[in-house]
């Protein structure tokens, strides 16, 4: 990028976008592996660690945007009806998992927005698309996910799952290369070190959770704006 162009950016997104969320520092974890019969210790210390604050943050944001938690499969399809929340189209770099239920492969614009610049980014890297498991959830879903998954956000509470409010996807991490899964948490890392994103590596369900602000639109097209004006 030229100094011209970063210079134009900087200034657009300064004026349209004040406010951003600090990045929670990462804290060490540890786990078990076997290999060939013994047991020994290996650090996980993932750059973009959940936190309960993290969760927190997530729900202000929802109420800062004034959106419903949805509580069925009836509201829910009243909001893709009215495009409030809007489809989650596979693309040459964006693919869906096979699971995924057609109702559910739906997220709020900006997510939607995000999703496809980031999968263009990806897939203009390494030639291959990224994989979503999880979009939209309803309360109801999310009471059910809690029966079997003790992992699982409540679907009520400070601490509640974004996902409920159609504005967070989880990205398939399982198969990715040590490059692959690097240039996705600097991706992310980025995005959330400017407020546009709350973002977790997932230990368990072999996943990353990303939540996105409604603040990326913006930030969006400051950066489109000051391509236009490099490119004259």
């Amino acid at each position: 990028m030229s100094a011209k162009k970063i210079l134009i950016t900087s200034s657009i997104f300064l004026m349209a976008l004040a406010a951003t969320v600090p990045a929670a520092a990462a804290s060490r974890y540890t786990t078990t592996r076997h290999h060939r019969g013994h047991v020994r210790r290996v650090a996980w210390n993932p750059v973009l660690k959940g936190s309960m604050d993290s969760m927190v943050r997530q729900n202000e944001e929802i109420d800062r945007l004034q959106l419903p938690r949805i509580a069925d499969n009836e509201q829910l399809l009243e909001l893709e009806r009215t495009q409030e929340l809007v489809p989650i189209q596979e693309t040459r770099a964006l693919r869906l998992n096979p699971s995924l239920q057609a109702d559910k492969r739906y997220c709020r614009p900006w997510c939607n927005q995000f999703l496809q610049d980031m999968s263009e980014a990806y897939y203009k890297e390494f030639r291959i698309p990224m994989q979503i498991t999880s979009a939209v959830r309803t309360m109801e879903q999310q009471q059910k996910l809690r029966r079997h998954n003790g992992n699982a956000a409540p679907e009520v509470g400070e601490h509640a799952s974004s996902h409920l409010a159609g504005i967070t996807f989880d990205l398939a991490k399982r198969g990715l290369t040590r490059a692959q899964h690097a240039w996705i948490e600097e991706y992310l890392k980025n995005m959330r070190d400017q407020g546009l994103v709350e973002a977790a590596e997932e230990r368990r369900q072999a996943c990353f959770h990303v939540m996105v602000s409604d603040r990326y639109t913006e930030w969006r097209e400051a950066n489109q704006l000051a391509d236009k004006i490099a490119r004259e």
